[in-house]
């Protein structure tokens, strides 16, 4: 199943809790602080990869999770940093906000109210509560705690989506969601007035956002025309490619890419786009999906069945053609395109090339994709147009 495009949620690791410890050794009662910081978070990256296809796998998984960083412990000892997390998506794809970056909870930064000098405070746990450990027997519950710096930030959803990025070179990368930083432990806080601070903080949350990843396939040219043009039947015959053929419309119902070798040792890319409806500007016919792969393509070739084999009339084809172009982006016209007459095998081809001539003054070009005939002027042709 192709799919280009998918809405998912990311969710970057949480930073790790730091730690309220002091240093107790052998003949060493009152020993200074020494709890360690947590660690950050992990982040979710998004890498541009030429070997994936389309985002079927974000689909069937639209969650995308990082690792908590890891708590700080006694003896200055640092939590881990949470592993970033690398998804692959195929080249040319877009990345929109369906909402705005949220971290729920910023810094909590805890000051346990009643505290002796014979407590001795180790690693906070998840839930806000820190425990004693050691000489002390009895646990400090959260009422305990007094909470400063405490900041809230809700999520906002974006009535419109914005975007982010854009993924067009093979190992591009972008941070969907950044992971939170780390808390800091008691050693943090020590200073010459205050030498056996009990304070900590506790990590801040990763980032958590909702996003939406568009496809639009990278290709040199794109091949457009209504319906069973013989669109790919032209890709079989000038690349490797081997997209489904039949003898009805709407066989190509995704996109194909096949890589045209040249003689001069260079490649060209040429993209199959399924066949055009009236209204597709508008949506229909999933006209939408279709049109925007050809966005990026530098060069469009317009197949027009000049044979007319489904009752159509091929200077209409071209005018609609042209038309749902101009409606869809004005910009689709400012590229290069080539004019092509595909199925000059037919008898009725030569006449309606000629009604054609007469009604549309562009250059055509005369090819039968099933018998090879005129595809190495057709070659040639795409050479001099595209650099």
């Amino acid at each position: 199943m192709f799919v280009d495009k998918v809405r998912i949620r990311a969710k970057a690791g949480n930073g790790g809790n730091g730690c309220v410890s002091f240093r107790r050794e052998q003949f060493e009662d009152s020993g200074g602080p020494n709890g360690g910081n947590g660690g950050a978070g992990g982040d979710i990256i998004l890498v541009a990869d030429k070997n994936i296809s389309d985002l079927s796998d974000y689909h069937f998984s639209p969650r995308l999770v990082a690792d908590n960083g890891g708590h700080g412990e006694g003896k200055n000892c640092y939590g881990r940093n949470g592993k970033k997390k690398f998804f692959k998506v195929p080249i040319g794809t877009q990345v929109f906000r369906l909402s705005r970056p949220i971290r729920k909870l910023s810094f909590q930064r805890y000051r346990p109210a009643a505290a002796t000098e014979e407590e001795d405070f180790k690693n906070p746990s998840m839930l806000g509560i820190p425990h004693r450990t050691g000489r002390a027997k009895q646990v400090l519950a959260a009422a305990d705690a007094e909470p400063i710096e405490l900041t809230e930030e809700l999520p906002v959803e974006l009535p419109e989506r914005e975007f982010v990025a854009d993924l067009v070179e093979d190992g591009q990368q972008y941070v969907l969601a950044s992971g939170g930083a780390g808390g800091r432990g008691n050693t943090a806080f020590k200073s010459s007035s205050h030498q056996a601070p009990r304070e900590f903080e506790y990590g801040e949350p990763g980032e958590e956002l909702g996003v939406e990843l568009e496809l639009k396939t990278l290709a040199d040219v794109g091949l457009v025309g209504f319906p069973n043009a013989g669109k790919s039947t032209l890709l079989s015959k000038l690349t490797r490619a081997h997209p489904k053929i039949a003898a009805y419309p709407f066989t190509t119902l995704t996109p194909n890419v096949g890589l045209i070798d040249l003689p001069n040792y260079t490649r060209m890319t040429m993209a199959d786009i399924p066949g055009l409806i009236d209204g597709a500007n508008t949506g229909r016919g999933l006209g939408h999906d279709f049109l925007r792969h050809i966005e990026r393509c530098r060069l469009l070739l317009i197949l027009i069945d000049m044979a007319g084999v489904d009752a159509r009339k091929p200077w209409d084809d071209y005018r609609q053609l042209l038309d749902e172009l101009k409606l869809y982006n004005k910009e689709l016209l400012r590229k290069p395109r080539l004019v092509v007459a595909n199925k000059m095998d037919l008898p009725e081809a030569k006449k309606n090339l000629a009604a054609f001539k007469r009604k549309h003054r562009v250059k055509v070009l005369n090819i039968s994709a099933v018998d090879g005939a005129g595809l190495k002027k057709l070659l040639l042709a795409l050479r001099k147009t595209l650099p």
